[in-house]
C-alpha cells in the first residue's frame, strides 16, 4: 500500500482547503484511511478516519463540525475537507492506512501500518 497526500498550502483563518490522498494498492476494501497532523515539538494528533468499506467515520473533537472526511472508491482517493480553519489547525497533515480496521482503534496512530508523506497546511493572515 502506498499513499500520496496533496492539497496543503497557506489559507487565511476562516478559510477552507481540501486535502487528497491517493491510494496505490491491489485491494483496499478492508482498510481504513486516517488523517493525522503534527506540529514541531508536539505529538502526532488524530484528525479523522474513514472505513473504506461501509464509510463509517470518526473525528477528533477538535475538528468535529468543521472537517469532513470522505472517499471516492473509484478514484482510490480519500479527502479531508477542512472548513472554518483556525491558526491552531496549522500542521503537517499525513494520511495513513490501517488494515482490518476496528472502529475503537481508528484514532490510534500506532495501529496504522502505512503512511503517506505529509502536506503542510498553514492557517495565517
Amino acid at each position: 500500500v502506498q499513499l500520496q497526500a496533496s492539497g496543503g498550502g497557506l489559507v487565511q483563518p476562516g478559510g477552507s482547503v481540501r486535502l487528497s490522498c491517493v491510494v496505490s494498492a491491489r485491494t483496499f476494501s478492508n482498510y481504513a484511511m486516517g488523517w493525522f497532523r503534527q506540529t514541531p515539538g508536539k505529538e502526532r494528533e488524530f484528525v479523522a478516519a474513514i472505513k473504506w468499506s461501509g464509510g463509517s467515520t470518526k473525528y477528533a473533537d477538535s475538528v468535529k463540525g468543521r472537517f469532513t472526511i470522505s472517499k471516492d472508491t473509484f478514484k482510490n482517493t480519500g479527502y479531508l475537507q477542512m472548513n472554518s480553519l483556525k491558526p491552531e489547525d496549522t500542521a503537517v497533515y499525513y494520511c495513513a492506512a490501517k488494515h482490518a480496521p476496528i472502529t475503537s482503534t481508528m484514532s490510534d496512530g500506532s495501529a496504522y501500518g502505512y503512511w503517506g508523506q505529509g502536506t503542510q497546511v498553514t492557517v495565517s493572515s
